[in-house]
């Protein structure tokens, strides 16, 4: 944080008022450094780690930009786009514009697979102002002819470097060649590999480069921690005591079996946690991330899938339970603590065959700590998990909204509001249909304490992560407020949004 408020950097009073409505005045470095050149309409390449305020950096201009330019968008055509590498991350792109937008009654919808087309088909029809899209399921609409990007004014590229390590790049080629070339264009990006810098030096004319906090760069609230364990036994019970204190915490798992298996014993054993990865449908993930960012589920079991994108304020400790494949899987990892000038620890839990792997990706990350040998009692790993959360009974921590849950209470419906839709399909109890403001009951609700004691359980905490304003749940047409907890996207980018 800055002492350079965002009205001094030339944010007009439209916006100023929003951000001041969420308690924020005062700049990060990178909004200071870019938006003196994004707001005057230049092309900017924006380089900053995660957690930076980028995405703040690039909303504000666009929406000042629209804005003041006054209009709407036709059928088909929006007047702005956000390519963006995951559908966590372009949900949250979206919910921090969406109530920026709302004070110029401008429209925003996201875009993206693993669900039903048909409500992002109706939103472009109806006209939306601001898109934020990931590459395959945008193209698959500009192929139907859905979608025409000929009236994109201003066009942004967030986590370029991760796109081109998904392979996307191809795809975001074609999608910039078809965006007018007069229009501006912004490019955020940790690094410039992997052919980022061809994206540059073809879409980007006489670009201003601002660098501010890069991946290599240190965290100072981040605090890095290698623990090594004697065996599995010691770091089944050392993973299970670092899950078990009140602060939200993000356990990070190499695969999607063993993802799911540690929610499950965690849960088991008193302490509630959810899973994400990629075999979770799109309501699965929504229901699970809603419950994360409520008070009912402390811990979030993940693989690299959460790595980008997903952000939950005041998680405050993030495991790496597997060590990552490589260097920057374990910044982006550790990027999901110590965001936005909160303090957060990260640990890495290593077994003896891994130490020297770890050793390596850690001197590659720039990483300089001094591994300790610890096991569930020891003074580190207490120290980590702060004050102990009471124990839930696993009959009590079942995620609201679940089909299970739905059947045991003789309901048919498929989801409730607060935890968001497959497909985008409007739902009964909470949930409106398209084009419909919903004023469903947004995140998860907080499970009460049991009193019985126990050693290293539990998983509930500080609450943290604003509902969206008026209660609304996610997906759902807005009228004004911003989302603290900005994963959820229940409607699969279907509707477009407008102040009331």
């Amino acid at each position: 944080m800055t002492s350079t408020t965002f009205a001094e950097l030339g944010v007009p009073t439209h916006l100023t008022d929003v951000l001041e409505r969420e308690g924020k005045t005062h700049a990060f470095p990178i909004q200071v450094d870019t938006l003196p050149d994004t707001l005057a309409g230049r092309d900017v390449l924006g380089r900053g780690r995660t957690g930076s305020g980028k995405t703040l950096a690039f909303s504000l201009p666009m929406v000042a930009r629209l804005g003041q330019a006054g209009g709407r968008a036709r059928p088909g055509k929006p007047r702005a786009l956000v390519l963006a590498p995951t559908r966590e991350l372009a949900t949250q792109i979206d919910a921090v514009i969406a109530p920026l937008a709302a004070a110029y009654g401008l429209t925003t919808t996201t875009i993206f697979g693993g669900v039903s087309q048909h409500r992002q088909e109706q939103a472009l029809g109806r006209g939306v102002d601001i898109v934020v899209a990931c590459p395959g399921r945008l193209e698959d609409l500009m192929r139907q002819r859905h979608v025409s990007l000929d009236a994109v004014e201003i066009t942004v590229l967030d986590e370029a470097d991760h796109m081109a390590d998904l392979g996307f790049l191809p795809g975001v080629t074609r999608i910039m060649t078809a965006t007018p070339a007069k229009g501006q264009r912004l490019l955020f990006s940790a690094t410039l590999d992997n052919g980022v810098d061809k994206l540059v030096k073809r879409f980007l004319s006489n670009p201003i480069m601002h660098s501010v906090d890069t991946e290599s760069s240190p965290v100072e609230a981040m605090t890095h921690h290698v623990l090594h364990v004697a065996g599995a036994d010691a770091k089944r019970d050392v993973v299970q005591a670092l899950a078990s204190g009140r602060g939200r915490r993000i356990l990070f798992m190499r695969t999607k079996h063993q993802a799911k298996k540690l929610a499950k014993q965690l849960t088991a054993a008193g302490i509630p946690a959810v899973d994400l990865h990629g075999n979770l449908s799109q309501a699965a993930r929504d229901r699970n991330l809603a419950a994360f960012a409520g008070n009912t589920h402390r811990v979030l079991v993940a693989t690299d899938v959460a790595a980008r994108g997903v952000h939950v304020d005041g998680v405050e400790l993030v495991v790496h339970v597997d060590p990552p494949a490589e260097h920057k899987a374990y910044l982006h990892r550790s990027g999901r603590t110590a965001r936005a000038g909160s303090a957060g620890d990260v640990v890495t839990v290593v077994l003896p065959e891994q130490r020297r792997e770890t050793e390596q990706l850690l001197r590659k990350a720039a990483i300089r700590v001094r591994p300790q040998a610890v096991n569930a009692a020891s003074a580190e790993v207490v120290a980590l998990i702060g004050e102990v959360a009471p124990f839930v009974a696993p009959a009590d921590a079942v995620v609201p909204g679940t089909p299970t849950q739905q059947r045991g209470q003789g309901s048919r419906s498929r989801g409730n509001g607060g935890a968001g839709g497959a497909g985008g399909r409007g739902r009964r109890g909470g949930q409106a249909r398209a084009g419909q403001p919903r004023t469903g009951s947004g995140s998860a609700t907080g499970a009460q304490s049991r009193p019985q004691g126990h050693g290293a359980h539990g998983g509930q905490g500080s609450t943290g992560g604003a509902s969206r304003a008026g209660g609304a749940s996610s997906g759902a047409s807005h009228s004004g407020g911003a989302a603290a907890f900005s994963s959820r996207g229940g409607s699969g980018g279907g509707r477009a949004r407008r102040s009331r």
